[in-house]
């Protein structure tokens, strides 16, 4: 059984996305960042930068538990745990973590401080919105290329690197990003498979009812923003 470190954020969808596409049993600890609970000890504990998602898998190697923290690092957990969705070529195995790895680095940071200055700031800053949604819009044009060539980010397979990359580009997180899909045709095919999986359908219904929660509170800001 696996503890589910988990709020309904894209980070969190990367995860219970995994979890349902692995056919891995797991069992959802909610922490709600909109209530601070990511700083408290016994939490910092288990993923010591105070981010969901994370998980404790009771049945880690030699039996033990194993806490595991960053969503990438999770993925590879689960891949090397199961043998699922990771392929026995190097060179596609090296082809899937670029992939990945350019998720975490590259769209995860910027996408998220695009939605920052464009959704969530309390003043608009129009620096921080070039800045970071021109690089957003840019990112898009990285991936749609790729997937002008491939059939998925990794090659003609699914794989880690499109469970990770699809939560940053539901049509919620366009919205909040100012994207134009129509402007991305390969990815908004992409996105119309990757989102039929069932997987993908179950991972994203997880703790769905709490992303209806309106627009944060001077509370919740700060919870959610690490301004205390």
């Amino acid at each position: 059984m696996i503890d589910f470190y988990y709020w309904p954020t894209p980070n969190g969808h990367k995860i219970s996305i995994a979890l349902e596409e692995f056919a891995l049993d797991y069992q959802v600890k909610t922490i709600n960042i909109l209530k601070g609970e990511q700083h408290v000890p016994e939490f910092l504990a288990i993923s010591p930068n105070n981010r969901v998602p994370a998980i404790v898998d009771h049945e880690g190697p030699d039996g033990e538990p194993h806490a595991v923290f960053e969503a990438g690092a999770i993925f590879l957990y689960f891949a090397q745990k199961t043998g699922k969705f990771w392929p026995e070529d190097p060179v596609q195995q090296s082809i899937v973590t670029q992939w990945l790895f350019f998720q975490n680095a590259s769209i995860g940071p910027m996408f998220g401080q695009c939605g920052y200055f464009n959704g969530y700031a309390k003043e608009r800053v129009e620096h921080g919105i070039q800045r970071y949604c021109g690089e957003t819009k840019r990112l898009y044009g990285v991936v749609d290329k790729r997937l002008g060539e491939e059939e998925y980010l990794a090659g003609g397979d699914y794989s880690l690197a499109d469970m990770s990359t699809f939560p940053w580009m539901t049509e919620k997180q366009q919205n909040l990003h100012g994207i134009d899909i129509t402007e991305f045709p390969n990815v908004k095919r992409w996105l119309t498979k990757v989102g039929a999986r069932p997987g993908v359908q179950r991972g994203l219904a997880v703790m769905a009812d709490d992303l209806k929660v309106g627009n944060p509170t001077d509370e919740t800001f700060e919870a959610m923003f690490n301004q205390k």
